[in-house]
Protein backbone atom coordinates (compact mmCIF):
# COMPACT_ATOMS: atom_id res chain seq x y z
CA UNK A 1 0.00 0.00 0.00
CA UNK A 2 1.39 3.59 -1.52
CA UNK A 3 4.33 1.99 -3.01
CA UNK A 4 5.29 -0.36 0.73
CA UNK A 5 4.28 -4.49 1.31
CA UNK A 6 2.34 -5.20 3.75
CA UNK A 7 2.79 -8.62 5.70
CA UNK A 8 0.00 -8.57 8.21
CA UNK A 9 -3.27 -7.96 8.67
CA UNK A 10 -4.20 -4.24 9.78
CA UNK A 11 -5.50 -4.18 13.54
CA UNK A 12 -7.91 -1.74 12.96
CA UNK A 13 -9.34 -2.89 9.76
CA UNK A 14 -13.40 -3.39 9.65
CA UNK A 15 -14.51 -6.04 7.74
CA UNK A 16 -18.24 -5.71 6.91
CA UNK A 17 -20.27 -8.79 7.84
CA UNK A 18 -22.17 -8.98 4.77
CA UNK A 19 -18.90 -8.49 2.75
CA UNK A 20 -17.72 -11.30 1.82
CA UNK A 21 -21.10 -14.07 0.71
CA UNK A 22 -20.67 -17.31 -1.44
CA UNK A 23 -23.69 -18.64 -2.71
CA UNK A 24 -23.90 -22.15 -4.18
CA UNK A 25 -26.81 -22.43 -6.55
CA UNK A 26 -27.41 -26.35 -6.03
CA UNK A 27 -30.96 -25.79 -6.41
CA UNK A 28 -32.82 -24.06 -8.74
CA UNK A 29 -35.96 -23.39 -6.66
CA UNK A 30 -39.15 -25.29 -3.59
CA UNK A 31 -39.25 -28.16 -6.21
CA UNK A 32 -35.71 -28.88 -7.12
CA UNK A 33 -34.68 -29.17 -3.61
CA UNK A 34 -37.95 -31.35 -2.61
CA UNK A 35 -36.70 -33.48 -5.68
CA UNK A 36 -33.32 -33.73 -4.15
CA UNK A 37 -33.98 -34.87 -0.97
CA UNK A 38 -36.31 -37.57 -2.41
CA UNK A 39 -33.56 -38.72 -4.99
CA UNK A 40 -30.62 -38.75 -1.96
CA UNK A 41 -32.62 -40.90 -0.06
CA UNK A 42 -34.05 -43.50 -2.67
CA UNK A 43 -37.58 -42.57 -2.44
CA UNK A 44 -40.24 -43.62 -4.33
CA UNK A 45 -42.15 -40.46 -5.44
CA UNK A 46 -44.93 -42.01 -5.80
CA UNK A 47 -45.22 -42.99 -2.02
CA UNK A 48 -43.52 -40.27 -0.21
CA UNK A 49 -42.85 -40.70 3.48
CA UNK A 50 -43.63 -36.95 4.65
CA UNK A 51 -42.61 -36.70 7.77
CA UNK A 52 -39.14 -37.66 7.45
CA UNK A 53 -38.93 -35.61 3.80
CA UNK A 54 -40.88 -32.56 5.64
CA UNK A 55 -38.38 -32.82 8.63
CA UNK A 56 -35.09 -32.95 5.96
CA UNK A 57 -36.70 -29.81 3.84
CA UNK A 58 -37.70 -27.54 7.11
CA UNK A 59 -34.11 -28.38 8.33
CA UNK A 60 -32.48 -26.51 5.13
CA UNK A 61 -35.28 -23.87 4.74
CA UNK A 62 -34.11 -22.96 8.33
CA UNK A 63 -30.12 -22.96 7.66
CA UNK A 64 -30.94 -20.96 4.37
CA UNK A 65 -33.36 -18.52 6.66
CA UNK A 66 -30.96 -17.40 8.72
CA UNK A 67 -28.83 -16.21 5.60
CA UNK A 68 -31.23 -14.53 3.36
CA UNK A 69 -35.26 -14.84 4.33
CA UNK A 70 -35.90 -12.79 1.09
CA UNK A 71 -34.48 -15.79 -0.64
CA UNK A 72 -35.90 -18.37 1.10
CA UNK A 73 -39.63 -17.54 0.49
CA UNK A 74 -40.25 -19.70 -2.29
CA UNK A 75 -38.71 -22.63 0.08
CA UNK A 76 -41.26 -21.20 2.81
CA UNK A 77 -44.40 -21.83 1.02
CA UNK A 78 -42.99 -25.90 0.46
CA UNK A 79 -42.74 -26.03 3.68
CA UNK A 80 -46.29 -24.62 4.34
CA UNK A 81 -47.74 -27.30 1.80
CA UNK A 82 -45.43 -30.34 2.77
CA UNK A 83 -47.16 -29.32 6.51
CA UNK A 84 -50.61 -29.48 5.18
CA UNK A 85 -50.07 -32.69 3.80
CA UNK A 86 -48.84 -34.05 6.75
CA UNK A 87 -51.20 -33.00 8.82
CA UNK A 88 -53.76 -34.04 6.49
CA UNK A 89 -52.32 -37.24 6.62
CA UNK A 90 -52.10 -38.37 10.11
CA UNK A 91 -55.11 -36.54 11.19
CA UNK A 92 -57.91 -39.30 11.35
CA UNK A 93 -60.32 -40.15 8.66
CA UNK A 94 -63.70 -40.49 8.94
CA UNK A 95 -65.33 -42.91 8.25
CA UNK A 96 -67.57 -42.49 4.79
CA UNK A 97 -70.92 -43.87 3.86
CA UNK A 98 -69.57 -44.13 -0.01
CA UNK A 99 -67.28 -46.22 -1.04
CA UNK A 100 -65.55 -43.85 -3.08
CA UNK A 101 -61.70 -43.90 -3.80
CA UNK A 102 -60.32 -41.47 -1.23
CA UNK A 103 -57.51 -38.84 -2.65
CA UNK A 104 -54.13 -38.66 -1.94
CA UNK A 105 -53.10 -35.40 -0.14
CA UNK A 106 -49.63 -35.96 -1.89
CA UNK A 107 -51.33 -36.77 -5.24
CA UNK A 108 -51.01 -32.82 -6.52
CA UNK A 109 -47.20 -32.82 -5.23
CA UNK A 110 -46.14 -36.12 -6.88
CA UNK A 111 -47.82 -34.53 -10.26
CA UNK A 112 -45.51 -31.26 -9.82
CA UNK A 113 -42.56 -33.00 -8.80
CA UNK A 114 -42.68 -36.06 -11.99
CA UNK A 115 -43.73 -32.60 -14.49
CA UNK A 116 -40.60 -30.47 -12.89
CA UNK A 117 -37.85 -33.47 -13.19
CA UNK A 118 -39.25 -33.89 -16.82
CA UNK A 119 -38.91 -30.45 -17.83
CA UNK A 120 -35.27 -30.14 -16.19
CA UNK A 121 -34.06 -33.78 -17.43
CA UNK A 122 -35.63 -31.91 -21.34
CA UNK A 123 -33.30 -28.68 -20.34
CA UNK A 124 -30.00 -30.63 -19.63
CA UNK A 125 -30.79 -32.48 -22.84
CA UNK A 126 -31.13 -29.12 -24.36
CA UNK A 127 -27.95 -27.69 -22.94
CA UNK A 128 -25.77 -30.43 -24.24
CA UNK A 129 -26.52 -29.39 -27.51
CA UNK A 130 -23.76 -27.65 -29.16
CA UNK A 131 -24.48 -23.78 -28.99
CA UNK A 132 -23.19 -21.14 -30.92
CA UNK A 133 -20.04 -18.52 -29.07
CA UNK A 134 -20.61 -20.96 -26.08
CA UNK A 135 -19.23 -24.70 -27.75
CA UNK A 136 -18.16 -23.40 -31.67
CA UNK A 137 -17.91 -19.85 -33.73
CA UNK A 138 -19.37 -19.52 -37.16
CA UNK A 139 -16.68 -19.42 -39.58
CA UNK A 140 -17.25 -16.91 -42.69
CA UNK A 141 -16.27 -17.81 -46.42
CA UNK A 142 -15.68 -15.71 -48.97
CA UNK A 143 -17.16 -17.10 -52.53
CA UNK A 144 -16.72 -15.24 -55.24
CA UNK A 145 -19.61 -14.14 -57.56
CA UNK A 146 -18.14 -15.55 -60.61
CA UNK A 147 -16.22 -18.46 -61.08
CA UNK A 148 -14.25 -19.00 -64.38
CA UNK A 149 -13.98 -22.79 -65.07
CA UNK A 150 -10.98 -23.65 -66.79
CA UNK A 151 -11.25 -26.88 -69.47
CA UNK A 152 -8.38 -29.04 -69.41
CA UNK A 153 -5.82 -28.51 -72.23
CA UNK A 154 -5.63 -31.05 -74.95
CA UNK A 155 -1.76 -32.28 -75.09
CA UNK A 156 -0.82 -34.09 -78.10
CA UNK A 157 -0.91 -37.55 -76.36
CA UNK A 158 -4.69 -36.72 -76.27
CA UNK A 159 -4.82 -36.38 -79.95
CA UNK A 160 -2.56 -39.68 -79.98
CA UNK A 161 -4.90 -41.58 -77.86
CA UNK A 162 -7.56 -40.59 -79.48
CA UNK A 163 -6.08 -40.82 -83.44
CA UNK A 164 -5.44 -45.04 -82.12
CA UNK A 165 -9.15 -45.21 -81.08
CA UNK A 166 -10.28 -44.35 -84.45
CA UNK A 167 -7.62 -46.48 -85.96
CA UNK A 168 -8.69 -49.26 -84.03
CA UNK A 169 -12.39 -48.97 -85.69
CA UNK A 170 -11.20 -48.44 -88.97
CA UNK A 171 -9.94 -51.51 -89.30
CA UNK A 172 -13.23 -53.59 -87.90
CA UNK A 173 -14.85 -51.77 -91.33
CA UNK A 174 -12.33 -51.37 -93.67
CA UNK A 175 -13.02 -52.85 -97.15
CA UNK A 176 -10.44 -55.04 -98.71
CA UNK A 177 -9.96 -53.40 -101.58
CA UNK A 178 -6.55 -52.33 -103.38
CA UNK A 179 -6.62 -49.13 -105.23
CA UNK A 180 -4.37 -46.26 -105.86
CA UNK A 181 -5.81 -42.82 -104.93
CA UNK A 182 -3.99 -39.81 -104.50
CA UNK A 183 -5.40 -37.45 -101.38
CA UNK A 184 -4.94 -33.82 -100.51
CA UNK A 185 -4.65 -32.59 -97.01
CA UNK A 186 -5.42 -29.26 -98.32
CA UNK A 187 -8.91 -31.12 -99.41
CA UNK A 188 -9.76 -32.11 -96.52
CA UNK A 189 -9.03 -29.51 -94.10
CA UNK A 190 -11.65 -27.96 -96.32
CA UNK A 191 -13.74 -30.75 -95.95
CA UNK A 192 -13.37 -30.74 -91.83
CA UNK A 193 -13.86 -27.11 -92.06
CA UNK A 194 -17.27 -27.42 -93.61
CA UNK A 195 -18.47 -29.57 -90.58
CA UNK A 196 -18.07 -27.06 -88.47
CA UNK A 197 -19.81 -24.19 -90.56
CA UNK A 198 -22.54 -23.91 -87.80
CA UNK A 199 -20.16 -22.90 -84.60
CA UNK A 200 -20.90 -25.97 -82.49
CA UNK A 201 -18.80 -28.12 -80.74
CA UNK A 202 -18.17 -31.56 -83.17
CA UNK A 203 -17.18 -34.94 -81.36
CA UNK A 204 -13.22 -35.52 -82.82
CA UNK A 205 -14.50 -38.84 -83.92
CA UNK A 206 -17.85 -37.53 -86.04
CA UNK A 207 -14.67 -36.02 -88.46
CA UNK A 208 -13.60 -38.79 -89.60
CA UNK A 209 -15.39 -41.34 -92.20
CA UNK A 210 -14.26 -44.55 -91.91
CA UNK A 211 -14.79 -45.63 -94.88
CA UNK A 212 -12.10 -44.17 -96.73
CA UNK A 213 -9.84 -46.77 -95.12
CA UNK A 214 -6.83 -45.95 -93.39
CA UNK A 215 -4.98 -43.74 -96.17
CA UNK A 216 -8.31 -41.80 -95.95
CA UNK A 217 -8.40 -41.63 -92.02
CA UNK A 218 -4.31 -40.22 -92.04
CA UNK A 219 -4.83 -37.58 -94.60
CA UNK A 220 -7.57 -36.47 -92.40
CA UNK A 221 -6.25 -36.65 -88.92
CA UNK A 222 -3.06 -34.92 -91.15
CA UNK A 223 -5.58 -32.41 -92.09
CA UNK A 224 -7.23 -32.03 -88.87
CA UNK A 225 -3.44 -31.06 -87.04
CA UNK A 226 -2.96 -29.18 -89.54
CA UNK A 227 -6.19 -26.80 -88.76
CA UNK A 228 -4.96 -26.81 -84.98
CA UNK A 229 -1.65 -25.26 -86.02
CA UNK A 230 -2.96 -22.63 -88.33
CA UNK A 231 -5.08 -22.05 -85.28
CA UNK A 232 -8.31 -22.86 -87.24
CA UNK A 233 -9.94 -25.20 -85.36
CA UNK A 234 -10.21 -25.48 -81.63
CA UNK A 235 -9.80 -28.54 -80.04
CA UNK A 236 -11.11 -29.10 -76.10
CA UNK A 237 -12.36 -31.34 -73.21
CA UNK A 238 -14.81 -31.10 -70.34
CA UNK A 239 -12.39 -32.98 -68.56
CA UNK A 240 -9.38 -35.53 -68.24
CA UNK A 241 -9.66 -38.49 -70.12
CA UNK A 242 -12.75 -37.23 -71.49
CA UNK A 243 -14.47 -37.10 -75.31
CA UNK A 244 -12.42 -34.61 -77.70
CA UNK A 245 -14.87 -31.42 -79.27
CA UNK A 246 -13.49 -29.74 -81.79
CA UNK A 247 -14.59 -26.08 -83.08
CA UNK A 248 -14.41 -23.46 -85.41
CA UNK A 249 -11.46 -20.79 -83.81
CA UNK A 250 -12.90 -17.41 -83.24
CA UNK A 251 -10.76 -15.60 -85.73
CA UNK A 252 -12.55 -18.28 -88.60
CA UNK A 253 -15.51 -16.97 -87.60
CA UNK A 254 -14.56 -12.69 -87.68
CA UNK A 255 -13.13 -13.61 -91.35
CA UNK A 256 -16.31 -15.58 -92.30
Amino acid sequence: MYGQPIFAVPKDLYIPPDALEVILEAFEGPLDLLLYLIRKANINVLDIPMVPLTAQYLEYVEAMRQHNLELAADYLLMAATLLEIKSRMLLPRPPRADEAEEVDPRAELVRRLLEYEQIKMAAARLDAVPRVERDFEWVGVFVAEKVIERLPEVSLHDLQLAWLKIARQSRLRRHHTIQREELSVREHMTLILRKLQDDAFVVFESLFDPTLGVAGLVVSFLATLELVKERLVVVTQNEAFAPIYVKRAYSERADA
